[in-house]
């Protein structure tokens, strides 16, 4: 970017669209009080992302790095020495806007520090726990996909669950009226995340595989008899396409759970709920766009057209604040996908622990029969 805005925050807004076009379009829906906070929260795993991906950077390097930013957020290291130490090591592979937002770390940082305790408390978490376990998994990525389906739970919950589990942190803060909510939400949190993310990770099955990488779970694979490690686009054959019907099943499933959470958001609040229900549509259309083009061989083939995001977004405004409808809605857009039979985990076991302990402090939970890392009812 050729201009510095004003103030941190305009940076923050002009660098959004650059790095991201999804939440560009779904964060100007929140209310303007949680904004920057989601705002911030999203540039800094952006950041950390950015130093995971980085090719140029040994495994050595990349988690000395991502140790460092976890103490910038923790207020430990100073951010513009970090950012200056390793601009020099970003290679052609990160994205001019990228590498720009790596540069003001600090400019996010100052937002950050006005925060109030909680709103940062969060933060500081999810990139903690992000940093550590994106780093755990991406250093052993390979070909042979993860070994067990509890493997990609626990994948989906350091790159996408513990983002579900801020945002809860952060929208209670925001409202009284959602913090009675709390434990019912921090629990359906993690699950929500997960259906987000193994949509991206079936559509983009091709794409991280040209990069070496697959986060699909062998253990399923091999009951259709497919060996992950050889396959190709040219041998996606009616095998691969049954164990991939499993997955989409799953994910089904976990995004019904992210339709609940958002229908514990109450309807007043139809900002918030238009910033998680855009995001389950438009997951869900590109659910039936994977099963309807099982011989897919790029991301571009399954992506969801521009049409239908607008009717997507039209169709959720005019029905917002209506609970009946929205789950209309969402019948509408999952219609024909397969759905796992058993219900799937809120929270994978053998994560690390934190703001769900705050759980206990609230009746809804007993009410609910609900706890961290346990099933819904």
């Amino acid at each position: 970017m050729s201009e510095q805005p004003v103030s941190d925050e305009a940076y923050q807004d002009a660098i959004l669209p650059h790095v991201s076009r999804t939440f560009a379009l779904t964060i100007p829906q929140l209310p303007p009080a949680l904004r920057t906070a989601v705002t911030s929260a999203y540039l800094l795993c952006r950041i950390a992302d950015t130093i995971e991906d980085e090719p140029a950077l040994s495994a050595e390097d990349t988690y000395r790095f991502l140790e460092r930013f976890t103490g910038v957020v923790q207020g430990r290291e100073d951010a513009g020495r970090f950012a200056r130490e390793v601009l020099p090591r970003l290679s052609e592979h990160t994205l001019p806007a990228e590498r720009d937002l790596v540069q003001n770390t600090a400019r996010v940082m100052r937002v950050v520090e006005r925060f109030e305790p909680r709103q940062r408390a969060a933060i500081r978490r999810c990139i903690e726990v992000m940093s550590h376990g994106m780093h755990q998994f991406q250093r052993t990525a390979s070909l042979r996909g993860l070994e067990r389906a509890t493997d990609l739970d626990a994948y989906c919950y350091y790159v996408a669950g513990i983002v579900g589990e801020t945002l809860t942190e952060l929208f209670c803060g925001y409202s009284p009226q959602i913090e009675r909510h709390y434990a019912q939400l921090y629990a359906l949190a993690p699950s929500f995340g997960q259906g987000l993310q193994m949509t991206n990770i079936l559509k983009d099955v091709w794409e991280d595989r040209a990069r070496g990488a697959c986060w699909l779970p062998q253990e399923v694979f091999s009951r259709y008899g497919v060996d992950l490690a050889t396959l190709a686009p040219e041998r996606n054959d009616a095998r691969f396409q049954a164990a991939m019907l499993e997955l989409i099943g799953v994910a089904h499933r976990h995004l019904r759970n992210a339709l609940a959470f958002t229908l514990l958001i109450p309807g007043e609040e139809a900002g918030i709920r238009r910033f998680c229900l855009w995001a389950i549509g438009l997951a869900a259309l590109t659910l039936r766009k994977i099963q309807d083009n099982p011989g897919f061989t790029a991301g571009r083939q399954v992506k969801v057209s521009r049409s239908a995001v607008a009717m997507t977004q039209t169709l959720t405004n005019l029905s917002v604040r209506n609970d009946t409808m929205l789950r209309r809605l969402f019948e509408r857009a999952a219609r024909g996908l397969p759905l796992a039979a058993a219900e799937v985990p809120l929270r994978p076991a053998g994560v690390p622990g934190g703001a769900c302990a705050a759980a206990d402090q609230h009746e809804e939970q007993a009410a609910a029969g609900l706890q961290c890392g346990g099933r819904s009812p």
